[in-house]
């Protein structure tokens, strides 16, 4: 299993970061973080960057559920999303796979949430 999946869309870089936000939503999950590697990098150490914005995605439902069963599992929270420009035009969408997060954990329960937001945020990557 690949810890992320990834599609490639040509599309404008602004327009699919509001279309994965949008996409997020639908499937209930709201954006809690949103990173700018760009402009951190360049504030930080003086370096140009490609865009790339990371996104950290959360369904309060799932979270909820997940940390009532594991508390220490917020080290895995929340899913990430990267969206990133390879040039103009060719943007790529990567988001965390959550199954293969919870292969050391041991509690079936916790396995079954996996599965049920791998499934979620496919949908949102089949829809961008």
């Amino acid at each position: 299993m690949e810890y992320h999946f990834s599609k490639t869309v040509n599309i404008s870089f602004e327009e699919e970061v509001e279309k994965v936000i949008a996409e997020l939503q639908k499937e209930g999950f709201g954006i809690i973080t949103r990173i700018d590697m760009k402009e951190t990098l360049k504030k930080k150490i003086n370096v140009d960057f490609r865009k790339y914005i990371i996104l950290g995605a959360c369904n309060p439902r799932y979270a909820y559920e997940a940390l009532l069963e594991e508390d220490k599992l917020g080290v895995f929270l929340p899913c990430n999303v990267v969206i990133q420009e390879h040039e103009v035009g060719k943007v790529e969408i990567s988001i965390v796979n959550p199954e293969e997060l919870m292969h050391s954990v041991s509690d079936l329960n916790l396995r079954t949430f996996a599965t049920e937001i791998k499934e979620s945020l496919q949908q949102v990557l089949n829809n961008c």
